[in-house]
Parts: structure tokens; C-alpha cells; sequence
């Protein structure tokens, strides 16, 4: 009997350690809007479009946060890369967000570029511990449901209460192009560019999917699990080693993560330097 006490206890320990933490950090969840405001804890609502387009018609409370925004040229003049952990911590702590705070993402793909994506990646990145969502439908969906939308000069924005955001990056989910040049049998690349923008030059080896053919049309969020599965088979893509998605500078490829992580699959990457880094450093 003892001994079997002894087998059980840590089998109903980890029973109850899911049940309390739930969602593990960086998965992503669909929601509805009408869950929204009914979530135990007040969210924080970033909207991927560009500032032009929030501040023509957005959800009340909700912040500006496009990728134009938070990109910058780095020291090696690549273009696009996104502020380090401790920048964006800063950013995100002027928006009153901390580590643990629950956070819906909403935008329109096509208007941000899949910006939507991006985020859900960089906050994977930064270590985010609160839970992450996707406004199902996107503003698109919001808009055509008649729900209250709130007009604002671009420039202002409701001032929150600031915050510290701690953040805690995950090296493990971060890739460069040297990673790839010197491992080049160890991943799947998927060039999510345009086709023009393939035939103009790519890594070698590469795939090509554009990143639109993983946003779902009537709901603006990414394609469903069998249709995520069913468009890397066609597309021939092993899942049995990681795939790493690219574009010019990591954001189209945010959403592609993005469609692979909540399609429940295998690892995959973003490549956050893109086709610019890898360029930068063949030359």
C-alpha cells in the first residue's frame, strides 16, 4: 500500500501543478469578443495595425503596438530588428503590462503585415508568463459585430499606470543565420515571402510558402490545425526536425510561427534577423 502511495503522490502532484498554472508561457489561445470582458482579469489589448489605422477606429483601452514602432536598423545595418528584451521591456512596462498580465492581440493581418504574429513571438521571446490570446475575427470581425470602437490622434494614446515588466528571454526559442549556416541539416527553412520576392534570391535550400496562405480569410486569424498539417504535407515539410520561418525581417514569419505553434505542432522558429541578416552575412 505504501508503495503504492509512494507512485501515486507524484502522479496527483503534477495533476494539480497543470490545473493551477494552465496555459503554459507562450501558447496562444483564440478568443472571442464576447469573452473578452468577461475575463476574470482585466486584459491588455495590442493592436498590430499601423497607428494610422487605430487611431481611425479602435477597440476602447486598447494600445497602438505595430512592428514599425518597435524595428529598428542595428549597428550592422540590418534593417528590422526588433528591440532587444530590456528595450521592449520598457515598452511594455509603459503600457502597464508586467510579466504575468493577460494579453489579447487583435489587428487586421493584411494592414500589419501579420504584425499579430510578431508580437505572439516576441512576447514567447521575452519570456511573457501571462496568458496570450488572438482576438478571433480581428478588428475586421469587431467592427463587423457593430462593437464599440473608439477614434484617437494617432499621437495619444490612454495613459496607463506605468509598471516594471521583468523579462526573462528564452535563448532556446531565439535562432540566428549563423545558427543556420553552421547547422545547416539540423532545420526546415520556409521562405514566407512573396514569390517575386523568392525568385529575387533565398537561402539555400529553402521552401517557399507565403505566409498568406496560413491566414484564414473570414476570420483573419491562422488557418485551423488540419489546415496548417495539410499545407506543409502538400508543401513537403518534415516535422521531425525543427522548421525555422523567414521573411524579410521576421514579421510575415511571425505569423507563420505563430499558425505552426497554434496548430500544436512540433518546434519551430522565427527567424527575427530574416533574409537581411542572412544577406549581411554572405557579403
Amino acid at each position: 500500500m505504501q508503495k503504492r502511495l509512494a507512485t501515486l503522490i507524484p502522479i496527483l502532484m503534477l495533476v494539480v501543478s497543470v490545473c493551477v498554472v494552465g496555459v503554459p508561457a507562450g501558447a496562444v489561445e483564440r478568443i472571442t469578443p464576447g469573452s473578452v470582458d468577461t475575463m476574470e482579469e482585466k486584459p491588455v489589448i495590442l493592436d498590430a495595425r499601423p497607428k494610422k489605422a487605430w487611431a481611425k477606429g479602435h477597440i476602447p483601452g486598447s494600445f497602438s503596438f505595430n512592428w514599425e514602432e518597435y524595428t529598428k536598423t542595428d549597428d550592422q545595418k540590418i534593417p528590422y530588428r526588433t528591440f532587444p528584451p530590456k528595450e521592449m521591456a520598457v515598452a511594455l512596462g509603459a503600457l502597464g503590462i508586467q510579466a504575468t498580465s493577460p494579453i489579447v492581440i487583435t489587428g487586421d493581418a493584411d494592414d500589419s503585415w501579420g504584425g499579430e504574429g510578431w508580437i505572439a513571438w516576441f512576447l514567447e521571446w521575452i519570456g511573457h508568463q501571462g496568458p496570450v490570446y488572438l482576438l478571433d475575427g480581428g478588428m475586421p470581425g469587431w467592427i463587423d459585430k457593430n462593437l464599440p470602437l473608439k477614434e484617437q490622434p494617432e499621437g495619444l494614446q490612454d495613459a496607463p499606470l506605468m509598471t516594471l515588466y521583468t523579462p526573462t528571454p528564452d535563448p532556446a526559442v531565439f535562432i540566428t543565420a549563423e545558427d543556420l549556416l553552421n547547422n545547416p541539416d539540423t532545420y526546415t527553412l520556409v521562405d514566407t515571402r512573396s514569390f517575386p520576392e523568392w525568385l529575387t534570391g533565398h537561402i539555400p535550400g529553402a521552401v517557399h510558402i507565403s505566409w498568406k496562405k496560413m491566414v484564414d480569410k473570414n476570420s483573419r486569424t491562422p488557418i485551423s490545425p488540419g489546415a496548417m498539417n495539410a499545407l506543409l504535407a502538400k508543401k513537403k515539410i518534415p516535422l521531425d526536425k525543427p522548421v525555422v520561418y523567414y521573411c524579410t525581417g521576421g514579421v510575415r514569419s511571425g505569423w507563420a510561427w505563430m499558425a505552426h505553434t497554434m496548430a500544436g505542432l512540433p518546434t519551430a522558429f522565427n527567424l527575427e534577423g530574416g533574409y537581411e541578416e542572412w544577406n549581411a552575412m554572405e557579403k
